[in-house]
């Protein structure tokens, strides 16, 4: 190795381990299977489950699955098995599995929807297949190739698409889990030798129009989210956990989610799990939608925000600008007494795009406008739309990938 790439993999040590990792496995030997969905095997449930109104399948306290799951097992000796579509159920593990004790776990989150021209999509899965594989090499998994993972999702919703989502129910949803956990049972500090990859498809709450807005708390100034030189840019488990009693005290205080600032300066970073847009007007007079930015890998690449960011420039330009910059809370409040903010909202999976109408900070209220009857602002409702209209296929776009269901 040249003294310039031992310099670089020194002061980058995290990429350089990361593109190694994935450079080992496009170069695997076929004695170490890759995963392939075309071995997909099916075992299909003898018991079929009566799908459940949505309000009751959303009121419990246990997440409510379809009839089935994807599953593949990994091993460092042999790679990836055939993955199995079967019944779902629980799974089976040592209690000193690797996931239990060093979160060696990561995991994706999207929704498949029933359009209302009766077709079932998929929005941009190839984005968060990617993102996972990506996850995965951060943490010391197995990586896989992001296509094959894509084909196993759609493979799954092949089978409980239809009874799950039927075609006289348009405009409904399910959402769509897929992980990856170390399952070596050997308790020690060290990347594990033996992982399982499994696929399941549940309910999940709509979460979009809260009444009067998304309500935001900062987050306190002894707790932060994600750093620098962290993996708040994977989707892990252990971006979760360590959030969750913030959060708690905030909607014990009204609000339904942390604004997550970070550094001595307070970037604006994230609002809970989801991406956090402001629309306002510049000191020089321009209307500008800005986001902070993905450089420094301080946040996760989302979907959404992506689609929202991409939306914009190609549909909005010259009517607003859409920037990705590092931006303050001390910018937001003198925003705010200058009266120059215009709209917010939050972007994610479960979120998807939420319009945000007060950030409290310190003792202090930032109250953003929202539209006619409490509801989204203008830009906010325009971006919503695009993307919705992909997702339930009202436009025909790339970004909606159709399921070909069984028996249809």
């Amino acid at each position: 190795m040249s003294p310039s790439a031992v310099k670089a993999q020194d002061v980058n040590l995290t990429a350089a381990a990361v593109e190694r990792k994935e450079a080992m496995a496009a170069e695997q030997t076929p004695a170490v299977a890759q995963l392939d969905a075309s071995l997909l095997t099916y075992t299909y449930t003898q018991n079929p489950r009566e799908v459940p109104d949505e309000a009751v399948a959303n009121a419990g306290n246990e997440t409510i699955a379809t009839d089935h799951m994807v599953l593949a097992n990994w091993s460092a000796a042999k790679g990836w098995s055939a993955p199995e579509l079967k019944p779902y159920g629980p799974l089976s593990l040592m209690p000193t599995a690797s996931c239990l004790h060093y979160a060696t776990e990561c995991f994706e989150g999207l929704k498949v929807f029933r359009g209302y021209d009766g077709g079932l999509r998929v929005f941009r899965p190839d984005r968060n297949c990617a993102r996972m594989n990506m996850s995965a090499s951060r943490i010391s998994l197995p990586t896989f190739p992001p296509a094959e993972l894509e084909k196993l999702i759609l493979a799954l919703l092949e089978v409980d698409g239809p009874r799950w989502l039927p075609r006289d129910k348009p405009g409904n949803f399910l959402y769509l889990r897929p992980t990856l956990i170390g399952t070596q049972s050997q308790l020690g500090v060290q990347a594990p030798k033996e992982a399982m990859l499994y696929i399941i498809v549940t309910y999940m709450p709509r979460m979009d129009s809260p009444p009067g807005g998304m309500r935001l708390h900062t987050s306190p100034e002894d707790m932060v989210r994600a750093w620098v030189g962290g993996f708040g840019y994977a989707k892990v488990g252990a971006n979760y956990g360590p959030s969750l009693l913030a959060t708690a005290d905030a909607r014990r205080r009204g609000y339904h989610q942390i604004l997550w600032l970070y550094g001595a300066d307070g970037e604006c970073t994230e609002a809970g799990a989801s991406n956090f847009f402001v629309l306002w007007k510049r000191k020089d007079g321009k209307t500008e939608l800005i986001t902070a930015p993905l450089d420094d890998k301080l946040i996760l690449d989302g979907v959404t925000r992506r689609s929202a960011v991409e939306l914009a420039r190609e549909r909005l330009a010259g009517e607003i600008e859409v920037t990705e910059r590092k931006y303050t809370i001390d910018e937001l409040l003198e925003a705010d007494a200058e009266g120059r903010i215009l709209e917010s909202f939050a972007a994610g999976t479960a979120y998807f795009i939420c319009p945000v109408s007060q950030i409290h900070h310190r003792g202090q209220d930032i109250n953003i406008p929202m539209g006619p009857e409490g509801k989204a602002g203008e830009i906010t409702t325009k971006i919503k739309t695009w993307i919705g209209d992909v997702m339930y296929g009202n436009v025909s776009h790339e970004w909606g990938v159709v399921v070909n269901e069984k028996g249809q």
